[in-house]
């Protein structure tokens, strides 16, 4: 089968960062799907593990995010059954879905929205089960409108900032305030349903006294929390909480012990990778997710379609988000 792989970590303006090449097809065991992919969407874990692990001249196969139909399953596959449609995330360390089939485990795994195309179900798996664990299940915010006070979430034009706007604001009866730094990303975020949008690159703070902003109660940081992180505990109300889903540096917390702030850690591929006992909960959550979207409540975060899935355009694709400008997702579809 066709795929796309890297054999070394190298800067994606090489032309051997990412290589077309013929791999077998895997067979499905136990709980494995083995799904026909027909597009998939490049996120910053692809960039970052192409860019940092090193397969010393080894096929790997990235991707994460994956649309596409059900040809084979395992014995203990019972969600799901031969010529279903579907969408996911995977895990990170399994081969990936830049390939003509995939296996992937039916716990992690949701029905394909019908009301969407291939493509457009391919940009929200991961991104959809980061801000829906972070804020339902980390925050443990209610999603039946009684949630009260602000939610701020740094980053609101990315993957993962538009699905959580859309989420708290569909959901939930909380504020929802968004950051942008550009007027294309200000718009993103208002027409996903942030109430507010305030620069990232200026004074936060001085922005939310500007605009009589009660302090945050929760604040969802999707990007360079470490550029943010001194505002944030400042700026954070007291008892609120603060969520992040990068750590590239200690963080201090001491900030927070005299308003007895919370830090909550999200790493959406935990459940999959680590076998918890809560791993089916992605799947119960993609299933949402799609009759969410069938009912009109939530929508794709697709912006750009880079054609099929090849070496040539997913280094393209992996070079527009390592620049960090990309307005929602970019997808990719067919071989």
């Amino acid at each position: 089968m066709k795929a796309v792989a890297f054999t070394h970590s190298r800067p994606i303006d090489d032309p051997d960062s990412l290589l077309d090449v013929d791999v077998p097809v895997p067979e499905p065991r136990h709980h494995d799907l083995l799904v026909e992919v027909k597009a998939v969407s490049v996120n910053p874990v692809d960039t970052k593990v192409r860019r940092n692990d090193e397969p010393l001249g080894e096929y790997r196969i990235l991707g994460y995010d994956a649309a596409g139909v059900v040809r084979a399953v395992g014995s203990e596959v019972t969600n799901f059954g031969v010529g279903d449609e579907v969408f996911y995330a995977g895990v990170i360390n399994r081969p990936g879905s830049n390939a003509e089939f995939h296996l992937v485990d039916d716990r992690i795994v949701g029905r394909k929205p019908k009301s969407l195309s291939f493509a457009q179900a391919a940009a929200l798996p991961l991104t959809a089960l980061t801000a829906w664990e972070m804020l339902f299940e980390r925050f443990k915010i209610p999603r039946d409108q009684t949630a009260v006070g602000n939610l701020l979430i740094v980053g609101g034009a990315g993957g993962v900032g538009p699905i959580a706007i859309q989420l708290a604001s569909e959901l939930t009866d909380l504020t929802v305030i968004a950051t942008a730094s550009r007027p294309e990303t200000t718009a993103w975020c208002t027409a996903m349903g942030a109430h507010h949008v305030l620069d990232h690159s200026k004074d936060l703070a001085a922005q939310f006294k500007a605009m009589e902003l009660e302090a945050p109660d929760y604040i969802f940081c999707v990007t360079h929390e470490a550029q943010h992180w001194m505002a944030l505990t400042q700026l954070l109300a007291p008892e609120g909480a603060i969520g992040i889903i990068e750590s590239g540096k200690p963080l201090d917390v001491s900030a927070l012990r005299m308003k007895c702030g919370s830090v909550h850690f999200e790493y959406m591929f935990a459940r999959g990778v680590l076998q918890t006992k809560t791993m089916s909960a992605q799947h119960r959550i993609l299933e949402a997710i799609a009759h969410l979207v069938d009912n009109g409540t939530l929508k794709t975060t697709m912006t750009e379609n880079y054609g099929v899935i090849n070496a040539s355009n997913l280094r393209r694709a992996h070079k527009a988000v390592e620049a960090g400008s990309v307005r929602g997702k970019i997808v990719l579809e067919g071989f």
